[in-house]
């Protein structure tokens, strides 16, 4: 648990985790192992890196479950991508590939493609399934997410407009 001034964010590049003082959220954090922790795009999620993004980091994360052989999938990427600069640093974004992670796919009950799952501390918040604007992902993920801080008992639809 981190103390009030700092938060526990996860790094997608070396699954490590790192201290960053509340002042630094919006700034160009490093990992103490690695790299830079953002870099203005979705991170590449994966069964490895998952507990450090998804599970001990302080910060809410937003997944989008894709795979590239899918059309509404590749429809939605931009729109996916554009909405990390309106929603980081408050959410972390990131892409699962579910031809490659088909496994982990399957451990969260994606039936269809695209879905958007919103996970706080590896909790299941929010879903969506099927393509959606920029414009609709960032105002469903922030009703989900400030809706989780009122502690809902079931896990939330994001509802919005679709692409």
């Amino acid at each position: 648990m981190s103390n009030p001034e700092t938060k526990i964010v996860g790094c997608a590049a070396g699954g490590a985790t790192n201290r960053v003082p509340e002042a630094r959220m919006s700034a160009d954090a490093k990992c103490g192992r690695c790299i830079a922790l953002r870099n203005g795009r979705p991170a590449v999620l994966t069964a490895q890196n998952f507990p450090a993004l998804g599970e001990r980091s302080d910060v809410p994360l937003l997944v989008d479950f894709w795979a590239p052989s899918c059309g509404p999938c590749r429809q939605m990427a931009p729109e996916f991508s554009a909405a990390t600069a309106q929603l980081e640093p408050a959410l972390r974004l990131a892409k699962l590939n579910t031809q490659v992670e088909r496994g982990f796919a399957r451990r969260f009950g994606t039936r269809s493609i695209p879905t958007l799952m919103l996970f706080e501390k590896g909790r299941e918040i929010a879903r969506h399934s099927g393509a959606m604007l920029m414009a609709a992902i960032v105002a469903g993920a922030q009703r989900a997410f400030s809706h989780s801080l009122a502690g809902p008992s079931a896990v939330l639809r994001i509802d919005a407009a679709t692409v």
